[in-house]
């Protein structure tokens, strides 16, 4: 069983997670340099035995604890420190101060509620055998940053096991899901440059109007989604962005479009860049104009070991009791770069409501909007579900 002063000791450290968690949220930085950040990590935990290591590529962090009971297992918790490249609009009397930039994606909590975790585990270090592996990084969205922290070296030799928490402002007050399987998607980046020829608006005739061709490409997009692959394994693509033109009776020479491809299963996922870039070029062909595809891969899928999900689960259980734990029927279509670590380390990623207590959740404000808001209230359970997880794996490991 788990310790049951776990979760009063991380609500004793309240108001330390939540001074973190406003610092970070106030100076938001983006991609794969957080040194402020990395500084305010290094600062609130400068007390704790911690052996720290950072490596060429990113300003991240991995922080280990060995346990004082000897040797034994290895366990990673992780927490991402990037913000997003958005103005921030809620109003809060710490938020961001940084034009331009918002910790839109809870990754100040992640942070916050990670540092917590340390300081439990590290006050507990004399029960602990084995090691626990502490991975503050930069650079999750988009940037690949647990990608290059891997190739850094700074997570080697590598865990027995893997644990994250990501927050959820639409999801119920203390609520912790997960599922066993593909949890999030991989995400591929798509951008298709439509050539045609330019002219008069009145004489269409006389040019090879792209528009037209850009707009049958995403319909043909649509189409092929629902055509070529099952509802069961089941895939998104979404043209996000489109740009052509320059006055209202000016043919364009070129259309420019943007979009995210997602599925979840590696099959789909090469088979859906074949399908888009053959349809592109084709329709374009059809008009007597070309189509250059180009394909930027982003993360892998999410995928959960199912004997870390029911670890995770019995921690939540011990924690906070039977109703505290909700398990996911389906995948999200987001996308996370914990995926990285999770397709060398068994391990599973969890969601945390942070909706205020007694409010319509579905009604929050979600990830990535510029009102996103998160209740501070809910960030000790984070920290005790990441500390009880390494706790649990180091003293029992998985389940046979």
């Amino acid at each position: 069983m788990l310790h049951h002063e776990l979760l009063e000791q991380a609500r004793g450290l309240s108001d330390a997670i939540v001074t973190l968690r406003r610092a970070i949220h106030a100076e938001p930085e983006l991609g794969l340099q957080t040194p402020k950040t990395r500084d305010k990590v290094r600062a609130a935990l400068a007390h704790l035995p911690l052996d720290w290591r950072e490596g060429p590529s990113t300003t991240g962090l991995v922080a280990t604890l060995k346990g004082g009971a000897g040797a034994g297992r290895r366990v990673l918790l992780r927490g991402d420190m990037d913000a997003l490249p958005m103005n921030e609009e809620t109003g809060l009397d710490f938020a961001s101060t940084i034009p331009g930039a918002m910790h839109a994606c809870g990754h100040d909590t992640h942070t916050a509620m990670l540092a917590g975790a340390a300081e439990l585990l590290c006050a507990r270090a004399d029960q602990l055998a084995g090691e626990v592996q502490f991975m503050f990084q930069p650079g999750e969205e988009g940037f690949h940053g647990a990608r290059f922290m891997l190739d850094d070296g700074l997570i080697d030799p590598l865990p027995d096991a893997a644990f994250a928490l990501h927050v959820m402002p639409n999801s119920p007050h203390g609520l912790v899901a997960g599922r066993t399987g593909a949890l999030l998607a991989s995400a591929d980046q798509f951008d298709i440059v439509v050539q045609g020829r330019g002219g008069h608006a009145s004489m269409p005739h006389d040019a090879l109007d792209p528009v037209p061709v850009a707009c049958e490409i995403v319909t043909a997009l649509q189409a092929l989604v629902t055509r070529k692959f099952p509802v069961s394994d089941p895939v998104v693509a979404t043209v996000a962005k489109i740009e052509a033109g320059t006055a209202h009776n000016v043919i364009a020479d070129r259309v420019a479009m943007r979009g995210t491809l997602r599925t979840l299963s590696p099959t789909n996922r090469a088979r859906l860049r074949e399908v888009l870039e053959h349809a592109a070029q084709h329709i374009a062909a059809a008009h007597g104009m070309t189509a250059d595809v180009t394909i930027t891969p982003g993360f892998p899928v999410t995928v959960c070991d199912g004997r870390a999900v029911d670890l995770g689960e019995q921690v939540v259980r011990d924690l906070i009791g039977e109703q505290g734990f909700h398990r996911l029927d389906n995948p999200i279509m987001g996308a996370e770069d914990f995926s990285y670590v999770l397709e060398k380390v068994p391990g599973a990623m969890f969601f945390l409501g942070v909706a205020h207590e007694g409010v319509d959740w579905r009604s929050c404000c979600s990830i990535h909007s510029t009102r996103m808001m998160v209740d501070e209230s809910v960030l000790p359970l984070g920290t005790a579900v990441l500390a009880g997880c390494a706790e649990k794996f180091l003293r029992e490991g998985f389940a046979a």
